[in-house]
């Protein structure tokens, strides 16, 4: 048997072996495979407030096996607690320190495994960044969805709420009625937004156990797949399979395809980039677009689709989704069970996995009154919602090196376009102006100086909220940005303008009045005139080389603390805004 990593360093460190035993190990432990216990645990907000519970599950399937786990907690943020306020500005730069302080925590004191328990925005991300890091034998543990509300109420609808009450539509006893029924359990929000598309694309990498991802939080399954997830951690600790030997391009490829299906959130093109990093594997915005031409989108949850997500795994949840992508997904890929895709497939096939799921969505027909079919949440492959994917990346004069648009969730009235331009330097200037329409249909309203090196790169939630609600301006406006969106944005949206405006990149040149194309098929996104009237390639060429040499650089927006490192280091957006010290 390989000799293990913390017993070469036990023998280093004379100190290390009577420090855990005062924290509570025993001898015996002490010669065990020590398995690093990694979560985002913490009051923090839902998704993170139940993981304690399956930590410990993790910890009972790690002693079972005959390890010894050691718990650590870095919890992480919670954009929707954070929106509409400089707070959200922290949360794109907390993915990195959660997973800088993951790989503190592996590399301080010897583990021979880990597992990784995270079920939101930016904890899921920072965890697999850290994991791959750290790169020690280790199984991910997606923390779930939380339960729908009344009506069926998820908390990406709140936007819609507030923008109809801003805008006197409904009275402030309803705004408050959605307010306290938006979450009703613990979990991630029950929607496709960021969180429950890392769950699901952590699984769809290899990195955790098959069918774990995406489970309603409260189901007793889940406990049991967070204590698979520890036993599983000391087999491959003392087998020596590490992330590395998982996710290769052939993964990533996997995991994107299944993006496509999901209508997964754009903000996967920022992680999804920042893990391949770690991995020493690289793929950018391009890699979603080619992939995304052709895929076929099968998923009906909101939101761009009609059901909540804790309805996922009553479907069969991401093995069901693989099982309708097989003939386009690399079956030989490797996963944390030792096994291929295919292997892991055929046995969910033969052990039950999908009659267990088909009895919980049964149940769940009968105590909220629906008739839905497997069929009617996961569609089959050849009755696609859509067959061109879910996210385009534009480029163009305005984005040389791309911008992201989710066309599912995008009026197909702005597919085409031709608009005016209305540029913004902050969020809250543009808001105010699209609530008390100072905008107009026609417009292509710019929000700028919102990218990573700029303020952090917020979500642009509420404003992209109060454009999608408004009866007049959903389908005739477009919102155009260098910052990102939530995953619960719908419409005319496009974001990770790059490279952004604090840069000097072509954004921070647009003049009122400009003329923008949007040309979703084509992928163009470009300034194609001026005050109006149309110009010339070479025209506009030389009006912009202009405005450049009047172009100042804004003072930074943060002097000090983390969003000064985040802001000073962040790659573009298109490779994934990871620190970069190069």
């Amino acid at each position: 048997m390989r000799e293990l990593t913390s017993q070469k360093l036990r023998r280093l460190a004379p100190e290390l072996d009577p420090l855990r035993l005062g924290t509570g190990w025993t001898e015996e432990d002490l010669a065990k495979p020590q398995i690093l216990v990694e979560s985002t645990f913490g009051d923090s907000h839902p998704g993170s407030g139940h993981l304690d519970k399956l930590v410990e599950a993790a910890c009972r399937g790690i002693a079972e096996a005959g390890g010894r786990g050691a718990r650590y907690f870095c919890t992480d943020i919670c954009d929707g607690e954070s929106q509409g306020t400089d707070g959200i500005n922290f949360s794109l730069a907390s993915r990195e320190m959660i997973a800088n302080m993951i790989e503190i925590h592996a590399n301080a004191t010897p583990f021979d495994g880990g597992v990784f328990l995270a079920s939101c925005d930016k904890g899921m991300p920072g965890n697999l960044i850290g994991m791959a890091r750290v790169n020690i034998p280790s199984v991910m543990v997606p923390g779930g969805t939380m339960s729908a509300g009344p009506e069926l109420l998820t908390l990406e609808q709140l936007g819609m709420y507030a923008a109809q009450y801003e805008r006197g539509e409904i009275d402030e006893e309803r705004l408050n009625w959605a307010k306290r029924s938006a979450c009703p359990s613990c979990g991630a929000c029950s929607f496709i937004g960021t969180a429950s598309t890392m769950q699901i694309l952590a699984e769809a990498l290899g990195l955790a156990l098959p069918g774990s991802a995406l489970l309603p939080a409260t189901s007793p399954d889940l406990p049991d797949y967070a204590y698979r997830a520890g036993q599983q951690a000391v087999a491959l600790a003392l087998k020596g399979l590490r992330p590395s030997d998982i996710v290769t391009m052939k993964s990533l490829e996997n995991a994107i395809l299944v993006h496509a299906a999901i209508s997964g959130s754009t903000n996967a093109l920022l992680h999804l980039p920042a893990i391949a990093h770690e991995f020493g594997l690289s793929i950018d915005g391009d890699t979603f677009d080619r992939l995304h031409r052709g895929a076929h989108y099968l998923l009906d949850l909101r939101p761009a689709g009609r059901w909540p997500a804790e309805f996922f795994y009553y479907a069969g949840g991401v093995p069901a989704i693989m099982e309708e992508l097989r003939d386009v997904l690399h079956l030989d890929a490797l996963t944390v069970t030792g096994k291929t895709l295919g292997e892991n497939l055929a046995q969910l096939r033969e052990n039950g996995f999908y009659q267990r799921c088909q009895a919980l969505l049964e149940a769940s027909n009968a105590r909220r009154g629906l008739r839905l079919r497997r069929e009617d949440i996961i569609r089959p492959f050849d009755r696609a919602i859509g067959t061109e994917g879910s996210v385009a990346v534009l480029k163009g004069n305005l984005a040389p090196e791309g911008a992201v648009i989710k066309h599912t969730a995008c009026p197909k009235e702005m597919f085409h376009a031709l608009l005016r331009a209305r540029p913004f330097d902050s969020e809250e200037e543009c808001l105010d102006a699209v609530l008390h329409h100072r905008v107009q249909k026609g417009d292509a309203v710019f929000i700028r100086y919102e990218g990573p090196q700029g303020s952090g790169m917020p979500e642009m939630f509420y404003t992209s909220e109060a454009i999608s609600t408004d009866r007049e301006l959903g389908r005739a406006i477009a919102l155009i940005t260098d910052g990102r969106f939530s995953g619960a944005s719908t419409g005319p949206v496009i974001g990770h303008c790059s490279p952004e405006a604090q840069v000097g990149g072509p954004i921070a040149l647009v003049e009122e009045d400009d003329l923008i194309e949007i040309d979703v098929p084509g992928r163009v996104l470009a300034i194609v005139g001026v005050k109006g009237e149309r110009r010339s390639p070479e025209e506009i060429d030389a009006i912009l080389a202009e405005r450049r040499k009047r172009w100042q650089p804004k003072a930074r927006k943060y002097r000090r603390g983390v969003l000064r490192l985040f802001s000073e280091h962040a790659a573009s957006p298109m490779k994934g805004a990871y620190l970069d010290y190069e």
